[in-house]
């Protein structure tokens, strides 16, 4: 029977991984042309702007399935980096109409991603507990 702490560490995962994946297939259905203009308006090439599918969409099904999990959740804290550097960064400062930051979402998604990093998959996981990848 698994402990609490790997619950606790699936849940997570699942967590993260679920709700970014979301962005990440309603980015697939959109395409990539909205991600393309953003890069390139930064004077990047475009092309980088491809990367945000494996932000969020291969690195959110890696953490859900428990597979290379701390290199997968670190790729999903590096690309709410850039999504705050291309698109948020005049919302620092920000608060919502109901009070809450403006960067909250991005925030959630950062620190989460990074607590999986740090903690990795657990025994539940198709990795398990035998890699220091997961």
């Amino acid at each position: 029977m698994p402990n609490t702490l790997d619950l606790a560490k699936l849940v997570l995962r699942l967590n993260l991984g679920i709700l970014m994946l979301l962005h990440g297939i309603a980015k697939l259905i959109a395409g990539p042309a909205g991600i393309l203009a953003m890069v390139a308006k930064t004077g990047l090439p475009p092309a980088l702007g491809y990367l945000v599918y494996v932000g969020e969409v291969l690195a959110p099904l890696l953490v859900i399935v428990g597979l290379w999990t701390r290199p997968a959740a670190l790729v999903m804290a590096l690309n709410m980096v850039v999504a705050v550097l291309l698109a948020h960064m005049g919302q620092w400062g920000e608060l919502t109409r109901g009070g809450g930051w403006a960067l909250e979402l991005q925030a959630f998604y950062f620190v989460t991603a990074l607590s999986v990093m740090l903690l990795g998959a657990g025994k539940l996981s198709l990795g398990g507990n035998a890699s220091r990848l997961n």
